[in-house]
């Protein structure tokens, strides 16, 4: 052991000495084996001794030639074609000198001697470096965990990649699995070469880590297809294009055209265009609800520059909890930072939650949010996004938090889904207490999708254009509203600042996106070409599914038209027409008794009844201003 750590220490001058005296020493042993193989002894000269003066000059002159052609300097991994060639003039130039010297220094009578030196040198010096790079390689090797590779495709793309990797430290390729019946059971660049029908076997019993395929041939939406079918066997798949297109003309990944999200959303980085609100948070003891999930995590983070006080951490989900906790607790180590977990329907735990921490400002970002979901579990939606709001909302106003921003959505909009109607009732409980203000001002911030969060459509159509297709669309014409995480969390932030009490903010978004375009424009930055009726040998098909049960064509951001302005031009202030303080609490009491029975046909009865009256309320609203106008 204590040999193999010292060669693998060695410097690089060390190992070029090493083999420089190997192959000075090399030249008067194969000497003396090439006389004793012919049985020639020299004619003149005292013996054995005799050959002394040759055998010192050999081996200088070897030392020498072998500088000179770089032989020290060719490395154990790279020691090829290239090695031997140069090893092979190395061995005939030597054999030359000899058979020059010997006229002077010994006379051996056969010229015999100096075919058989030079044969044997070239296979000495040869052999010596073969065994030391296969001992090399396995003393590197030597208690290291590698990467066990199989090569799907045994075309000259895949021969390329297994002859640059024989030699990797890290990597084991085992086998080539190939469709091509006639060159199965052959062994290929020192690999064999397997049917797929025994892949799953193979990956099974050979422990394979990756699959690595390389098929330059087949389109890549056949390649993606068959990615995600070999996924489903463990493993990791990557996908290796031919090294000649790898170096030739244009950009690797030339094909694609990356859309970013800006692109997307067809505006600028709104970002970069909303101002800094530290002032508005710094020093004050911040409660953030749904803390783990993608609009809450990311206001921690914005939250957390701003340096406040306190960051109380309020979640449901033990895992999103900690990881919001952990990432908080590297990026500000210094901050103060307490994770709170239970649900926001426990009244006690919130009451207590607000007087131990004496908490100033509460962002409500907890909400059940995915449509389908809410819409086959009404009850627990409305439980947990009513309820659970009217029960942050009034602790914060009984504990005299300053203020509270209700993250809401645009889906809230004259509602057709029980998601939708959720929060819009939400939005009503906290508009009834803000019109009786007892020192906490209550606002709302209501925005369309966000891009990336949890259950967002791009994280679906990548997932679907990675597996080769189809991407599904609910509609040709279907329509919504975006919005960055950061955008929306700045948003939020800004709100809170702006807040006189009841407002609803909403941010000019531009023109809603057409979900269509954004398909296609997702699956052109892959490289690829929809495939439709004008273009039939595409990539990837885009499938109408339609429309889902509670789901709009197009979303909407306003009840009614009555827009105020704001410190910043991209910032709406409007102010809409809500329930009674009785409406609202019987709207409540509906719901606790759909709870009670829970029976979701009740509690959709219910809430489309109320939502209903909010609407018709909003309309001859709406109708009274216009008329007024």
């Amino acid at each position: 052991m204590m040999s193999l750590d010292f060669a693998t220490h060695l410097t690089r001058a060390q190992k070029r000495l090493i083999f420089l005296i190997v192959d000075a020493l090399m030249a008067p042993s194969s000497l003396l084996v090439a006389i004793w193989l012919v049985g020639a002894a020299p004619t003149t000269g005292q013996g054995i001794w005799g050959l002394a003066p040759l055998l010192v000059t050999l081996m200088l002159v070897s030392g020498f030639a072998s500088n000179l052609l770089g032989l020290p300097r060719i490395k154990l991994n790279s020691y090829e074609l290239l090695g031997i060639v140069r090893t092979a003039i190395f061995a005939a130039v030597l054999g030359a000198i000899a058979y020059v010297l010997s006229f002077k220094l010994a006379d051996f009578g056969s010229n015999a001697v100096f075919a058989v030196f030079t044969m044997f040198l070239l296979i000495a010096t040869v052999t010596i470096r073969i065994v030391l790079r296969h001992l090399l390689i396995k003393i590197y090797r030597r208690g290291s965990d590698r990467t066990r590779i199989l090569v799907y495709g045994a075309s000259q793309t895949g021969q390329q990649l297994a002859m640059a990797l024989q030699s990797d430290e890290s990597l084991q390729l085992i086998a080539f699995i190939d469709d091509n019946p006639t060159v199965q059971n052959l062994v290929i660049a020192g690999l064999p070469v397997f049917s797929p029908v025994n892949l799953a076997d193979l990956v099974r019993k050979e422990r394979i880590d990756r699959i690595v395929l390389t098929l330059p041939s087949v389109s890549q939406s056949e390649q993606a297809r068959l990615a995600h079918k070999l996924r489903a066997l463990g493993c990791e798949v990557h996908s290796l294009p031919s090294f000649a297109t790898l170096i030739g003309e244009g950009a690797i990944g030339s094909k694609s055209s990356p859309v970013t999200i800006n692109d997307l959303l067809g505006r600028g980085n709104l970002s970069e265009q909303l101002p800094t609100v530290a002032e508005s948070y710094s020093g004050r003891s911040i409660l953030i609800t749904g803390a783990g999930g993608s609009i809450g995590s990311e206001l921690c983070r914005q939250i957390i520059s701003c340096e406040p006080a306190k960051i109380v951490l309020f979640d449901h989900s033990e895992l999103a909890l900690y990881t919001i906790h952990k990432e908080l607790s590297e990026l500000a180590p210094q901050a103060t930072v307490t994770p709170v977990l239970g649900s926001i329907t426990d009244k006690g735990l919130v009451e207590h939650v607000l007087a131990q921490h004496q908490i100033d400002v509460i962002l409500h970002a907890a909400a059940y949010k995915h449509l389908p979901l809410v819409e086959e579990n009404a009850i627990a939606g409305l439980t947990n996004n009513v309820l659970g709001t009217k029960t942050v909302a009034e602790a914060a106003r009984a504990a005299g938090v300053a203020r509270f921003i209700l993250i809401s959505t645009d889906k809230a909009v004259r509602p057709v889904n029980v998601m939708g109607a959720s929060k819009r009732l939400a939005e009503l409980v906290v508009q009834d207490l803000a019109s009786r203000p007892e020192g906490t001002r209550f606002s709302m911030v209501r925005f369309g999708n966000v891009l990336g969060s949890s259950g967002s459509v791009i994280p679906l159509f990548e997932e679907q254009i990675e597996r080769g297709g189809p991407v599904t669309l609910t509609h040709d014409e279907v329509t919504r509203y975006f919005m960055t995480i950061s955008e929306a969390a700045r948003l939020v932030l800004l709100a809170g600042s702006y807040s006189r009490g009841g407002d609803v903010f909403v941010l000019d978004m531009g023109d809603p996106v057409p979900i269509r375009r954004l398909a296609e424009q997702m699956i052109a930055a892959s490289g690829l070409q929809v495939k439709d009726a004008a273009n039939p040998h595409g990539d990837i098909e885009i499938a109408v599914t339609g429309l889902r049960p509670g789901e709009k064509l197009h979303e909407e951001l306003l009840i009614s038209s009555d827009m105020l302005t704001t410190p910043h031009s991209k910032i709406l202030r409007v102010q809409e027409s809500a329930l009674s303080e009785i409406e609202v609490a019987n709207a409540v009491r509906d719901i606790k008794t759909a709870l009670e029975q829970h029976d979701d046909d009740i509690a959709r009865a219910i809430v489309a009844r109320w939502i209903t009256k909010d609407t018709e309320q909003a309309d001859k609203a709406a109708t009274s201003l216009g008329s007024s106008a």
